[in-house]
């Protein structure tokens, strides 16, 4: 199952982290952007080009100290068709590096057209008498707030290529509250989501005891997310929030079991963007990013033990 294999990468080497990819071309040092404007002007295929070797310079220098990457689609989408082949290339480049990806997509629709943004990013298309795959990521996320019409296409398919998915479930920005935190009879609607994420998935349970459905939970909720983790004991969790958005490591270690398992932490500026606070103008980069995730690695490790 692909959370025993991401898990196993966590404990292989000792980070319960993803490196968020959500690159806009201001986060790309300055001796970058200019070669790349050189080559193709001041244009999206410019701005492209001046991602895509922004990523993979990130990926060379974390691809030892992380587990899993993220590219957000959202980043990559603003350039058009350009910024999807950059996403395609991060996401093949990233597999070559051994790291799990998850595709931070957050698809919410049902019924063919679920199953077609499901095939395309976790399966295969059928093209004649050839079954191909497109984005081929280890994990998405999945806004199932239409119920499980919008949940099952991508858990019917996760089943077929041993993959995964993250549902959102308790989000980390301010305005979830407006309605993931009515009531809803005897419960709350965030907690109605994650009953019904590990449900869906309650018979697919693989060696560390969680299933293919997992839940995204934030950091900046450290009650609600230590609730949710007594409360879906088999339920993998995608934990945002960390750093920029105000989560601490001691916010984060409620999303862990008692064995240090059953979650990851995202962290997307506060790497990406670690150059910035250097004063190299972006040309030790790579090192920024490297120290930085080591400093959340070790920020995490003082409330965390990993077994």
């Amino acid at each position: 199952m692909s959370f025993d294999h991401l898990q196993d990468l966590i404990k292989a080497k000792k980070n319960p982290t993803v490196a968020g990819l959500d690159p806009k071309p201001e986060y790309v040092p300055p001796h970058i952007r200019k070669a790349s404007y050189d080559k193709y002007g001041e244009t999206l295929e410019g701005a492209a080009d001046a991602i895509l070797q922004f990523n993979k310079g990130l990926m060379d220098a974390l691809c030892d100290v992380v587990p899993a990457v993220k590219p957000q689609a959202a980043y990559y989408e603003k350039l058009g068709w350009q910024g999807m082949k950059v996403m395609e290339e991060t996401i093949r480049y990233a597999r070559e590096k051994g790291l799990f990806v998850i595709a931070d997509i957050k698809r919410g629709d049902i019924g063919s057209t679920a199953q077609a943004y499901s095939d395309g990013w976790l399966g295969k298309t059928q093209v004649g008498d050839k079954l191909l795959p497109a984005f081929d990521v280890d994990c998405v996320t999945v806004n199932g707030y239409m119920g499980s019409d919008a949940i099952n296409p991508f858990l019917e398919t996760c089943r077929a290529e041993d993959k995964c998915l993250f549902t959102l479930v308790k989000t980390s920005n301010p305005s979830s509250s407006e309605l993931q935190d009515m009531v809803a009879g005897d419960r709350v609607v965030y907690q109605v989501m994650g009953d019904l994420t590990q449900r869906l998935s309650k018979d697919d349970v693989g060696k560390y005891g969680y299933t293919r459905a997992g839940a995204v939970v934030g950091a900046t909720y450290p009650s609600d997310l230590r609730a949710l983790r007594k409360r879906l004991e088999h339920t993998f969790f995608l934990v945002p929030g960390y750093g920029a958005q105000g989560g601490t490591a001691e916010d984060v270690q409620y999303a862990f079991d008692k064995y240090g398992r059953g979650a990851i932490v995202n962290a997307s500026r506060s790497i990406m963007c670690a150059w910035q606070k250097t004063g190299k103008d972006g040309m030790d980069y790579q090192d920024a990013a490297r120290a930085a995730a080591e400093a959340m690695r070790d920020d995490i490790r003082q409330f965390v033990t990993i077994l």
